[in-house]
């Protein structure tokens, strides 16, 4: 199956830490991939990297079969290669569907002028965001502010900015934290939905019970290396990954009577409190 996006030998240095060290990940078209790994293990550093805000020092990304290691970020979004963010940076004064026309548009620096003469000029972007709207079941709140809605809806709009251009692939990060377990499923049936109009899904986040339940292939990291990559049943039972987070081997674990699953999760959640409370990142 055809890679829609690939990483190659990718290395981030900064001196003598390596916060990704030579990571080969392939993300295939029309598929749902995902990248976990404990606190620190280099997770964010390696999205900076796919989507161009941070440099790598050796290896090569490469997008819809092209070489994009050395595009600017602008470069590669227009190429379709799309994100979210950790911190949504909604802007709270516009509404939910005038966030989605700040990102649907494209401004130039004569904007300003065109706006004079064109002030209806991003009516042709009404599609596109009535489609982003509909992908994350968004619909009935288009014309709500943001701090007027849950937390789990405020992600879907984040979700949905990244949409609005109706990209080849959709790059998640951390789309799941702070949200409760109904909230969590929704999140992941609307993302496995995304699959059924086109747009593959490279998903990273801490929610252990969401990449295991929706994900086809899922890469775990630890470190900046990847130490095990597989579907969700052959990850759920890896001795490296039950080692990296809980500290113990899978016979540990099952001597001791845990599930691994609800073992590994607890740890994470464990780990995302500690993150909280010292503002660390991953």
């Amino acid at each position: 199956m055809t890679a829609l996006l690939e990483t190659r030998g990718l290395t981030i240095a900064y001196g003598g830490l390596r916060a990704n060290d030579r990571v080969d990940l392939a993300v295939p078209e029309g598929k749902l991939v995902g990248l976990i790994g404990p606190n620190g293990a280099g997770k964010t550093t390696f999205i900076d990297a796919i989507t161009g805000f941070t440099r790598p020092t050796e290896g090569t990304v490469h997008f819809a079969g092209e070489d994009i290691t050395r595009l600017g970020t602008h470069d590669r979004a227009r190429q379709g290669l799309s994100r979210t963010w950790q911190s949504l940076e909604l802007f709270e004064d516009l509404s939910v569907r005038d966030n989605l026309l700040v990102a649907a548009s494209r401004p130039k620096w004569w904007a300003f002028l065109a706006d004079f003469v064109h002030p209806n000029r991003f009516a042709g972007l009404d599609a596109d965001v009535d489609w982003a709207l509909t992908q994350v079941g968004l619909n009935d709140f288009q014309h709500n502010y943001p701090g007027e809605l849950p937390h789990g809806h405020r992600k879907l709009i984040g979700v949905a900015r990244a949409l609005v251009g109706r990209p080849p692939l959709v790059l998640l990060d951390e789309p799941a934290a702070g949200l409760d377990s109904t909230e969590s499923h929704e999140l992941g049936r609307q993302l496995r939905g995304l699959l059924d109009v086109g747009i593959t899904v490279f998903l990273i986040d801490h929610d252990m019970g969401l990449v295991l339940s929706i994900c086809d292939y899922l890469y775990v990291l630890d470190f900046g290396k990847i130490i095990a990559e597989g579907t969700p049943a052959q990850i759920r039972s890896n001795p490296d990954v039950v080692t990296a987070y809980l500290g113990a081997s899978v016979g540990d674990a099952v001597e001791h009577g845990l599930d691994t699953t609800e073992a590994l999760q607890e740890a994470i959640e464990e780990q995302i409190e500690g993150h909280t409370e010292h503002g660390a990142t991953s």
